[in-house]
């Protein structure tokens, strides 16, 4: 971009507008890889509890997020979706151009944040739950003045929780759909799976691991031929699988903490309850449950 320097890759700052549990699986991850270390990276949290998890780590805390702006060259927006507007608006005088944005909230448009912000150095990112272990599906689109060094460090960035890919903004709206609401359908299938194997007649627990392990696969080889979308299914996948695996939550609770009140995955989730999608997998285990033991009998 035309008069401001690059940012530095061996020194820059990371700050996150959002101290939430993406945001802290975003900033462990970095950490953890080796990218940057906590002493680089700075949030403010609105309670005690999300500041101990940040501290926890060793990130910088702050009072407020226009110091989290000031002390950062790199700042992430991980708000909700409803209240982007407002912060952005609220910090667009210290939102200078040698800084690169960054935004995570869903649904909100590179128009519109770089309306607000007032310049259009903004990367659009969309990233998914199994970012917390270190599986996430991510895709990202640069806006007009972000440079191919500015999304060379954001894929560096996401790249520490999992797979990133850059696409056009205009498949984003598809994007959410899939990756971002899809670790929830995933955590519904292996709750109905496991339900089905309880029906059966196995002990929860053994159930409920086999049911998750079920969607846990190694990935290698090459995926050049697949499109974006197939592979950031595929990620999802396991992404959720892993949480599933290595979280110890029940699956309904994962797929709770995805599906925000009124938000995309909640309507996904409803066509699937409308279809019987959790009655049709029990019934797929128990039938299947039933022809083994008419074969075993024979």
């Amino acid at each position: 971009m035309e008069g401001v320097a690059p940012i530095q890759m061996d020194t820059f700052k990371l700050g996150f507008i959002g101290a939430g549990k993406m945001a802290e699986s975003i900033a462990r991850g970095v950490v953890h890889s080796g990218i940057m270390p906590a002493s680089r990276i700075c949030t403010a949290p609105t309670s005690s509890g999300r500041c101990d998890a940040f501290e926890s780590f060793g990130v910088k805390i702050f009072q407020s997020n226009r110091q989290v702006v000031e002390d950062s060259d790199v700042v992430i927006f991980s708000v909700k979706p409803q209240v982007v507007e407002s912060v952005v608006l609220e910090l667009r005088p210290q939102l200078t151009k040698k800084k690169l944005l960054v935004s995570i909230a869903a649904g909100v448009k590179l128009k519109y944040l770089q309306e607000w912000a007032g310049h259009s150095r903004f990367i659009r990112v969309m990233p998914n739950t199994p970012a917390a272990v270190g599986k996430a599906a991510t895709v990202m689109s640069l806006g007009k003045s972000a440079t191919e060094e500015d999304g060379e460090l954001i894929a560096n960035l996401f790249g520490a929780i999992g797979s990133i890919w850059k696409a056009d903004e205009k498949y984003f709206d598809a994007v959410t759909g899939l990756s971002g609401s899809g670790p929830a359908y995933i955590f519904l299938a292996i709750e109905a799976l496991a339900d089905g194997g309880v029906a059966a007649g196995l002990p929860r627990e053994l159930a409920q691991n086999l049911a998750s392990q079920t969607y846990s696969l190694e990935v290698s080889g090459a995926w050049t031929s697949f499109e974006i979308l197939t592979l950031v299914h595929l990620l999802q996948v396991l992404g959720a699988a892993e949480m599933s695996i290595n979280t110890g939550k029940h699956p309904g609770q994962l797929k709770d903490e995805v599906a925000s009140p009124g938000g995309t995955t909640i309507a996904g989730i409803h066509e699937l309850e409308k279809g019987g999608f959790r009655g049709i997998l029990i019934n797929a285990v128990v039938a299947a449950a039933k022809r083994s033991k008419d074969l075993s009998a024979n």
